[in-house]
């Protein structure tokens, strides 16, 4: 892994750091050939064209980079989780409810091609 990538997972909160994990592990299951790279002050997954950023805030995570319309069901299902254009945040309690199918489910609309 890219070092800067590990020094900003190395210094995700105890609180925060399970929700991350959850998060990449799920996105390199599905897709195992995605290497995470810092952009804009946070571990960025891409894969061809495609971008997904996830970045730590004081809450939880939040995911940046995901296509509106492929990820439209996602948002129809879970609309408190949209924040702003493009941004969806999570809180530890918000992704408990949620499960890997629905969190991969997002991954693979916004990552697959």
């Amino acid at each position: 892994m890219d070092v800067d990538v590990q020094a900003y997972i190395d210094g995700i909160a105890p609180e925060h750091r399970a929700l991350f994990d959850r998060v990449h592990r799920l996105i390199v299951t599905v897709f195992p050939q995605v290497h995470p790279v810092l952009s804009y002050g946070m571990p960025t997954y891409r894969v061809g064209d495609r971008k997904l950023h996830v970045g730590v805030w004081r809450h939880g995570i939040s995911l940046y980079g995901w296509d509106k319309d492929r990820a439209a069901g996602f948002i129809a299902r879970h609309p408190g989780l949209a924040s702003g254009k493009g941004t969806i945040r999570l809180r530890s309690q918000d992704a408990a409810e949620l499960s890997d199918e629905e969190l991969g489910g997002l991954v693979r609309a916004s990552l697959a091609a």
